[in-house]
């Protein structure tokens, strides 16, 4: 336990940090920055180029074909610094995310820990159990009666039908019966957001309210009356761990790497001095007025 206490210390994942950007800088051509006039092709470089050149082209580089890649890295080297000298990077938003986001893969790369165990995940799960929770479902027959052919009588028609059906019972022939329809007389079991999405909301919570194996109704939709008969239900539960493990696993993890990122801000923070320059509006607008502020 004191050694897993350890691996979790998140000063121990900053000095990692450190050391491996001190590495990463040193190996890559260390001081070339944009001030210096030393650029450094490393014999790790020059694999990268080849092995790079080899899985796009299937083969090997020529030796001028490897010169030609690293003249085009040098080159590129040289704008960047350049660039980066004449402050080109500074006021650009899509390099400044760019940079934020590598140097935020960096440090969850480096500050990831052990993965979580089964309390750890089970614990997740139970804290954040409606984001996992499978919706009721149900299973069932249905009969339509169309208000527009029907009028006046639909409703009366769809009463006596539901009457005939509750003495055949939950295995009466129902293809013959009521309106045609693009609809499923047969509707296997479904989830009660794909059964809104089919026969409306109303329809939906409707039914969850009929006790299965006996006919009901008229049960109202955007398209007309229904009688209804439950074959099966499933109510509303979380599943077990076993069987969303990698997705509790994956919420798991995402929510410690920002938890990283925050933490990893908050010590950074404490080397800087933030000023927030508040705008005087009153002085802004007289000076417009005026022909400018002095």
């Amino acid at each position: 336990m004191q050694i897993r206490s350890i691996v979790k210390e998140p000063l121990l994942h900053f000095l990692a940090l450190g050391a491996a950007l001190f590495l990463f800088f040193h190996f890559s051509g260390g001081g070339s920055g944009p001030a210096s006039s030393r650029i450094v092709i490393t014999p790790g470089q020059i694999e990268y180029f080849a092995a790079s050149y080899a899985k796009t082209w299937q083969r090997a580089p020529s030796d001028a074909e490897l010169k030609a890649l690293i003249d085009d890295w040098v080159r590129e080297e040289i704008a960047v610094r350049e660039a980066m000298a004449g402050g080109l990077d500074r006021d650009d938003i899509v390099v400044r995310r760019r940079l934020r986001q590598k140097f935020e893969f960096v440090v969850e790369d480096i500050a990831e820990v052990a993965p979580p165990t089964d309390q750890e995940l089970q614990t997740w799960l139970n804290a954040h159990a409606d984001a996992f929770r499978i919706e009721p479902g149900a299973a069932f027959r249905q009969v339509y009666f169309s208000r527009e052919r029907r009028g006046a009588e639909a409703e009366a028609d769809a009463r006596a039908a539901l009457a005939r059906l509750a003495k055949a019972g939950s295995d009466a022939r129902i293809e013959h019966l009521g309106d045609p329809i693009m609809l499923p007389q047969e509707v296997p079991l479904a989830r009660r957001s794909d059964i809104a999405r089919v026969f409306g909301q109303d329809f939906a919570e409707r039914i969850e309210s009929i006790a299965p194996g006996s006919w009901a109704g008229p049960v109202e939709s955007g398209y007309g009356l229904h009688l209804v008969l439950i074959r099966e239900r499933v109510a509303a539960k979380v599943p077990e761990l076993a069987a969303i493990r990698p997705a509790v696993e994956r919420e798991l993890t995402a929510e410690r790497r920002r938890r990283q990122l925050a933490a990893m801000y908050e010590r950074l923070l404490a080397k800087y001095t933030v000023l927030v320059e508040k705008r005087d509006d009153a002085k802004s607008a007289s000076g417009t007025s005026t022909g400018g502020a002095r």
